[in-house]
């Protein structure tokens, strides 16, 4: 039986990239969306015409209840979700901290770790009874290099990050890894519309790749996290940005 994996935000870029991608590698998936209901629909009918199996399913990852219910859909139809993909970003304000109200800071924040804990709940019971999963959450460069104006979501992601450590240290006796990956600029993106073209130049010429990643990009380093072979990298962080920063 093919393992089942649900991608948060996977109307487009990358969450789209990421479920069309782990079903051409014989995942069945479910396509998580909010809002955008008719690209969720069309990312479903792009996997079903090359052979692969997935269905749309709307939720708030923020909502406990929504997200249950969601995981329960999947589960009727597919049994429990055995690979999560968190990657749906949750809404952030773009400004100076000197400009930054707690709200915009501390709102941030939380959605960003609530939805993480909440979709991580949901789909934890069925790893843990079968003694196997893969938890893959998308992170940011920019937690780790500040850029100005992003400290909202950059400090939320680098929270993400260490709230994703601790699962593996706790998880990983019982079959389940947990890693992070973190990309760099990425084109076809909603984050990358706020960029403008000269600030996209500089950051291409300060990549030794030459050129910016894309959701395609990405998505081969969350699946290879996702991989039944992937059995002993746990705790880990992936960048994901062609050079332009190196650790």
């Amino acid at each position: 039986m093919s393992r089942v994996a649900l991608v948060t935000g996977a109307s487009s870029g990358i969450g789209a990239a990421t479920a069309r991608l782990l079903a051409a590698r014989g995942m069945r998936v479910g396509v998580n969306y909010l809002t955008s209901a008719e690209a969720a629909e069309d990312v479903v009918a792009g996997i079903k015409a090359a052979g692969g199996e997935a269905m749309a399913v709307r939720a708030d990852v923020r909502e406990t209840a929504a997200v249950e219910s969601m995981v329960e859909r999947v589960g009727s139809v597919w049994g429990g979700v055995d690979v999560l993909v968190h990657n749906a970003l949750t809404p952030y304000t773009i400004k100076p901290f000197q400009d930054m109200t707690w709200d915009e800071l501390g709102g941030k924040l939380d959605d960003e770790l609530r939805a993480a804990f909440v979709v991580t709940k949901a789909v934890l019971p069925a790893m843990t009874e079968q003694r196997w999963g893969r938890l893959v959450y998308l992170g940011t460069g920019l937690s780790r290099r500040p850029r100005a104006g992003m400290i909202a979501l950059g400090t939320a992601k680098a929270a993400l990050t260490q709230f994703a450590r601790y699962l593996a240290q706790e998880l990983g006796p019982q079959g389940i890894t947990v890693n992070v990956v973190e990309p760099g600029p990425v084109t076809d993106t909603k984050i990358s519309q706020v960029l403008d073209d000269e600030q996209k130049r500089r950051q291409v010429a300060a990549t030794p790749i030459g050129r910016l990643a894309r959701p395609d990009d990405v998505a081969r380093a969350v699946a290879f996290f996702a991989a039944e072979d992937n059995t002993f990298m746990t705790g880990t962080t992936a960048a994901v940005n062609g050079g332009m920063a190196m650790d």
